[in-house]
């Protein structure tokens, strides 16, 4: 299975909404003892191994997120991910409250540049999703301005746990499977 965690490059973006996807997959990679290192032919920083008997590559784009799908792309390739079921995308979602995690099977894009990057690079949006929810922009801000933000102390704390939340998501979904990982974190 591949987990690729979306977000931005750059200190500049450390700690925004859009990059809770990219922190929930650098936490589990840091759980785990797997290091993120630069993957030539990628654009990503890539980390395999095993978890029990079952192998898992962990992955962060090194490309804006409306690039994640050139990214996504070569590192299906390299990891020789044939269906699409074995790809796990984390990443941000306007239309879930701050802080909620759900997994999710295929779906549409709603607006997000992620998606729509990996929809015109993979040709499909069969994949799992692990969605960390961010909230909406207050009042008449624009979505796009909202996402590159940092969040309030309150907000970020719930983030935290959310991120947390998310990297335990990537593993029921490895370890039992996308249907019952839907059936545990999205019973919470």
């Amino acid at each position: 299975m591949l987990a690729v965690g979306l977000g931005n490059p750059g200190r500049e973006y450390e700690g925004t909404r859009h990059n809770v996807g990219r922190d929930a997959v650098e936490v589990l990679a840091a759980r785990l003892g797997m290091a993120l290192r630069a993957e030539k032919g990628t654009s990503a920083r890539l980390a395999e191994g095993a978890v029990g008997e079952r192998r898992l590559a962990l992955a962060v784009p090194e490309t804006y997120m409306n690039e994640s799908g050139v990214a996504a792309r070569a590192l299906v390739r390299r990891c020789s991910i044939e269906e699409l079921e074995r790809l796990v995308v984390v990443h941000d979602e306007l239309d879930l409250p701050v802080g909620v995690v759900r997994v999710k099977r295929g779906g549409g894009t709603a607006g997000h540049n992620g998606l729509r990057s990996l929809e015109a690079q993979l040709g499909s949006l069969g994949f799992a999703r692990v969605r960390i929810g961010i909230g909406r922009p207050p009042g008449r801000m624009a979505g796009a301005d909202f996402v590159l933000r940092r969040p309030s102390a309150a907000e970020a704390k719930e983030l935290e746990v959310a991120v947390e939340v998310a990297a335990d998501a990537v593993l029921a979904v490895l370890e039992r499977g996308v249907d019952q990982a839907m059936n545990e974190v999205n019973g919470r």
